[in-house]
């Protein structure tokens, strides 16, 4: 008959403990996720039920630009006006009332039937996304001072000084221009 010595029992007892709290933790990494994903779908949920309210009132004036249009004889931009109010007010009723299950389910959908225009929506918004980190890198550039960053180390360690960028001065007329006051002579110590 084997017995277990007790110094065996005590490591199975540290392996379960190890096993037990690793357990607790995958659960709390679980239920951290789940909550995380309960809060998206309310927010996806919130977002759409705005986006729609605001769509559906566009529809709404746009529709007023259509009767306006109409009235002015202007029967081409009322049609048009029209068919574009007609077209909102369902994109905003859709919106008010999908879920977010039903909004990501809708845009796999889509991406499944037409990968192409997937493809060219994502290169717009990256070319979009591209040219405002331009514009935005270009103002921080001309808002920072030029050569090395305030309070960092030049190249041969000392300590570099930023370059405060003069402000443009504005010409004068030549009868508005001030006269310099005269300079008193520089004399040197001990003479």
């Amino acid at each position: 008959m084997a017995t277990q010595s007790p110094s065996g029992s005590t490591t199975d007892n540290a392996k379960e403990q190890v096993q037990e709290k690793a357990q607790e933790a995958q659960d709390k990494l679980k239920g951290g996720a789940q909550q995380a994903q309960e809060r998206i779908r309310e927010q996806v949920d919130q977002r759409s039920t705005q986006a729609g309210q605001q769509v559906s009132a566009s529809a709404d004036a746009l529709r007023t630009t259509s009767r306006q249009l109409r009235e002015q004889g202007q029967d081409g931009p009322a049609q048009a006006a029209e068919k574009v109010a007609h077209h909102a007010e369902r994109l905003g009723g859709y919106l008010s009332e999908s879920n977010a299950d039903r909004i990501l389910g809708d845009l796999e959908d889509f991406g499944r039937r037409q990968p192409l225009a997937v493809i060219a929506l994502g290169v717009a918004a990256g070319f979009a996304a591209s040219r405002f980190l331009k514009a935005s890198s270009r103002q921080r550039y001309e808002g920072r001072s030029y050569g090395t960053p305030s309070g960092s180390l030049a190249s041969n360690g000392a300590q570099a000084t930023p370059r405060v960028p003069t402000t443009p001065t504005i010409p004068t007329t030549p009868t508005a221009r001030a006269t310099p006051a005269p300079q008193a002579p520089i004399r040197e110590y001990g003479a």
